[in-house]
């Protein structure tokens, strides 16, 4: 019984990872670089995933092996400093929720024909539900499974219709048309939408609060942490090729919507209704993904939060979903938290990396590889680059 029930922890935490991931700017970043890059775009994936890969490996090894939540690590190392990092990720946790809730507005008026503002609360509305449950943990788990699944799918599917040229698009993932310094900005801009933010700790405190902890563990840790990155490079290539199945035949893409057009230019209006639901599941799995790690992150510094913390987790979700409806659409808000998550994703791989070389944190029996420090280094000062750029979205913001 102890093993099903770590086994369905296990896969819980890898869809929580993936399903955060895939919200409503990961559908339109990848339809935009498809438009943008066809084929070659391919390339762009495999070397994003590549660097994801590396990221995640690293987080998840230090944060499960130590029982410790990002924050918690990052106090022991400076006092002070995991408090620092709770605030930029629970600051970014809320924009890009907002956003999420919006995209469950549009998935619902794509899909039903609903107007977009009923859809805000009944998407916060759905999110809220799942918390509501006896079983909250459990429910999470199971939803995102089934909405993740149901994404494969129905993108599947549109693959089918379409028909996308595959053999150039896995000639072009391995030799690229398009010049790689072209593809870099791309590359990097992927890293942080797959593993930015709060997304990098979604899979990994969900394990520590499912008690998947210490060194025996991991095994099963990276497995579950390859699967969550897994799930989510399927959908990226997916989509990819639904989209590439649309731009090689010159279909110019709408700017605004880029992801709804080419189901729309592809498949009809089954493929515009196909692509609501796909959608709507993407935005609700990334309101209960965010909602969830973001709270994590507050439970250790406070009792009452960890006491309430179900409650909390929903005042979340509500606050998310009343800014969405009576604000509208946080433009502002949004520049600022992406330029948030791309300091975030180095600032929290550079922790990760300095505790895996401490033993008081690690413990004396843990050896963090070689391979996986030296790689982790590169990869923040790739993204060290990402975060010093992307504060340009905030100077161009306060220079309006």
């Amino acid at each position: 019984m102890e093993k099903k029930k770590n086994s369905s922890a296990l896969i819980g935490a890898a869809f929580i990872m993936a399903t955060s991931a895939i919200g409503p700017g990961f559908l339109t970043q990848t339809a935009k670089f498809t438009s943008d890059f066809q084929a070659s775009f391919g390339f762009v994936i495999i070397a994003s995933v590549a660097l994801a890969v590396i990221v995640q490996l690293n987080v998840w090894r230090v944060l499960c092996v130590t029982g410790l939540r990002g924050q918690d690590v990052a106090n022991k190392l400076i006092p002070g400093l995991g408090y620092l990092v709770a605030f930029l990720v629970v600051l970014g946790g809320l924009v890009f929720n907002i956003g999420n809730v919006g995209g469950g507005a549009l998935g619902f008026n794509t899909l039903l024909g609903l107007p977009t503002e009923f859809g805000y609360f009944l998407a916060g509305g759905i999110a809220i539900l799942v918390f509501l449950l006896k079983n909250a943990m459990k429910a999470m788990d199971t939803i995102t499974k089934v909405l993740g699944a149901c994404m494969i799918i129905v993108i599947f599917v549109v693959i089918l219709i379409v028909q996308p040229p595959v053999g150039l698009a896995l000639k072009e993932s391995i030799i690229p048309s398009t010049g790689v310094p072209t593809l870099i900005p791309a590359i990097l801009t992927l890293l942080g939408g797959t593993v930015g933010g709060y997304i990098t700790f979604a899979g990994a405190h969900r394990l520590i609060d499912a008690g998947i902890t210490s060194q025996d563990n991991l095994k099963e840790i990276n497995k579950s942490s390859i699967m969550g990155m897994s799930i989510a490079a399927i959908v990226r290539v997916f989509l990819f090729l639904a989209v590439l199945g649309v731009v090689v035949k010159g279909v110019t893409l709408d700017a605004s919507n880029p992801a709804a057009d080419a189901f729309l230019q592809g498949a009809g209006q089954v493929g515009y209704r196909f692509f609501g639901l796909v959608l709507l599941c993407a935005a609700i799995t990334s309101i209960i993904g965010a909602a969830y790690t973001s709270v994590s992150f507050l439970k250790t510094f406070n009792a009452t939060i960890a006491k309430y913390e179900k409650w909390v987790t929903i005042a979340f979700i509500a606050i998310s979903t009343l800014i969405m409806a009576f604000i509208g659409q946080p433009a502002q808000l949004l520049v600022i938290a992406g330029s948030l998550n791309g300091l975030i994703l180095p600032l929290t791989l550079g922790i990760a990396l300095w505790a895996s070389q401490k033993t008081s944190i690690m413990g004396v029996g843990y050896k963090h590889p070689t391979w996986l420090l030296v790689l982790g280094i590169v990869v923040v000062c790739l993204t060290t680059y990402m975060g010093v750029q992307s504060l340009g979205g905030l100077a161009k913001l306060f220079a309006a």
